[in-house]
């Protein structure tokens, strides 16, 4: 009889790319540091000053394309090639470290910093070069009502019908280097453990959703997750 793998669903924050020099948002070289949430982060604050929004993120968007994916990375991508079973991303992230990687089936939950959003039409414009209030849709070819594609404070989750259905229908979840404080990411670990998955969480240390963590690994991502890649690849072939 053909063994039947479970399907794995993994669950990315900002501790994941930090090792790639990445500034996570909420720590204390976070990225909002030497900017207020308020002023570049909801959508009354694009209204109010696109100039300001465009060029804040044009400026991440310079740092983002020049950083590397770390060994985290390539674990995810490694367990994708190799393992049987179907193997899917939910990444917090706006950076493409995840696709710099090779790794496929990512959900980018809050947009990615690459692309930007008619307001006008809901045309995707993928571009790394800088994009401001004169740029032009080229779908309905309406000047300035180009949106960064980050989800701000206030905004619905992308892909979330999809990502319900990924983590109700994993065996195995896993989370790496998330803080466990932001809703509703916060809770996927919850829907996915009350509909049978075996969870798993790396970060540099538990976070407040450990009840719901049936093995904790604390540490560097770069450092744990290929060691746990490798025992785990090794188990499925020899189990």
């Amino acid at each position: 009889m053909e063994r039947i793998y479970p399907d794995i669903a993994i669950l990315t924050g900002a501790g994941i790319s930090a090792e790639s020099g990445l500034a996570t948002f909420r720590g204390s070289d976070g990225l909002w540091n030497n900017c207020r949430v308020e002023d570049v982060a909801t959508i009354e604050a694009f209204h109010r000053n696109p100039e300001f929004v465009h060029d804040f993120y044009n400026e991440m968007k310079s740092e983002l394309i020049k950083a590397t994916p770390n060994p985290a990375h390539l674990a995810i991508t490694r367990l994708q090639k190799e393992y049987p079973g179907q193997v899917n991303i939910i990444t917090q992230n706006v950076d493409t470290l995840h696709e710099k990687a090779g790794s496929q089936n990512i959900y980018h939950i809050h947009g990615q910093i690459n692309q930007a959003v008619c307001l006008n039409c809901g045309h995707i414009l993928e571009s790394w070069g800088d994009v401001t209030t004169e740029t032009v849709c080229p779908h309905c070819e309406t000047p300035g009502m180009m949106k960064p594609n980050i989800v701000f404070f206030g905004e619905n989750l992308l892909y979330m019908d999809k990502v319900d259905r990924l983590l109700k229908n994993c065996g195995i979840f896993i989370s790496v280097g998330t803080s466990g404080v932001v809703w509703p990411a916060a809770g996927f670990v919850q829907i996915a453990r009350l509909n049978g998955a075996e969870t798993f969480e790396f970060n540099l240390e538990q976070t407040s959703n450990n009840f719901y963590f049936d093995r904790h690994i604390t540490g560097p991502a770069g450092t744990t997750l290929p060691r746990f890649v490798e025992e785990f690849l090794n188990k499925q072939k020899n189990g």
